[in-house]
Parts: structure tokens; sequence; C-alpha cells
């Protein structure tokens, strides 16, 4: 019966609500954090501002990295069969 299971569920790397939720973070939500950080930190007298802002968009890059890899499998791979 797993195997019937198995049959239904998409050839995708990343779900389709996932991979909505993680574009968002990764290309709006991210940078965002990171260009407020980077500009308000300072004047609040953060630490590590250029620590914090690298690390966001690191992560914003993480997170590309791995939904361009999901919507390359689901093109190469054929999408739905």
């Amino acid at each position: 019966m797993a195997k019937d299971q198995n049959e239904n569920v998409p050839d995708w790397l990343i779900p389709d609500k996932a991979y909505d939720v993680l574009k968002w973070v990764g290309l709006l939500l991210l940078p965002a954090c990171a260009w407020f950080v980077g500009t308000v930190g300072p004047v609040w007298g953060l630490a590590n501002v250029d620590g914090i802002v690298l690390t966001l968009n690191a992560a914003g890059a993480l997170i590309g990295a791995a939904i361009g890899a999901s919507a390359l499998k689901a093109k190469v791979g054929g999408g739905d069969e």
C-alpha cells in the first residue's frame, strides 16, 4: 500500500506550498531584513552588523539555490506525469 501512496507524489524536490513560502522568504524577506539591519543597525549601536547582514544574505542565497534546484528538477524531470 505504501507503493501506491508514493506513486501519487509529484517528482519535485520541494512541494508547491513550501516552494512559494521559500521563494517569498529567500527573494524578498531576507534581503529586506539584511538591508534594514545594515541601515538601522549602526544607528542603534547593534554589534556585528556586517556579520548579521552577511548571514541574512547567505541564507537568502541558500534558499535561492534550493528553490532553483527544485524548479530545475521539475522542468527537467517532466513535472506531473
